[in-house]
């Protein structure tokens, strides 16, 4: 009978460090090609979803911009730690054709009383359900948060990145684009 709690133990440890490995694994950045995803590598797949005024917004409405589209929620802690950098990235760039689109994947009240106080100012849009396979048309294969997708002038998907994004790497995926 001694041995079921050591066994036990065992059991638990190994489940924790396996736990952790993955953790580790799926939360390391990843800056993935276009063309290393299932969506057209050539171009960004259309959409509209509603801003937090409930009104429609398009894709399309930013045609022409540099635009970074990045899927968030306010339960995701590297996602809640990069949007400062977003917003910043957004105030310095906004002139010079760049645009921010963020896809909230969460309800509409908790993303206004969580962007407000914060002082967002670039789109957000409301994902809901519709945004979840939205993030998979844009390559999120692993449905991981927070996925950023940068789009060049022309409508074309130039990088992918899966995990929590700092202003410098963003600034440098943006600038040769503008």
């Amino acid at each position: 009978m001694k041995k079921t709690p050591a066994l036990i133990i065992v059991i638990a440890m190994l489940g924790l460090a396996g736990g952790f490995f993955l953790n580790q694994w799926l939360s390391r950045p990843q800056t993935l090609p276009a063309a290393a995803t299932k969506a057209d590598p050539d171009h960004r797949p259309g959409f509209t979803l509603l801003d937090l005024k409930e009104q429609p917004r398009s894709i399309n409405d930013w045609n022409g911009q540099v635009i970074l589209v990045n899927f968030w929620a306010t339960w995701c802690p590297p996602c809640v730690r990069e949007i400062p950098a977003f917003n910043q990235l957004y105030q310095t760039y906004k002139d010079k054709g760049f645009t921010i689109i963020g896809i909230a994947l969460d309800n509409k009240q908790d993303v206004i009383d969580f962007i407000s106080p914060m002082g967002v100012e670039f789109p957000i849009l409301l994902g809901d359900q519709r945004g979840i396979l939205l993030t998979q048309e844009y390559g999120n294969d692993l449905g991981v948060l927070p996925y950023t997708v940068v789009i060049d002038r022309q409508g074309r998907i130039i990088e992918r990145h899966r995990s929590e994004m700092s202003y410098e790497e963003a600034e440098r995926l943006i600038k040769p684009l503008l």
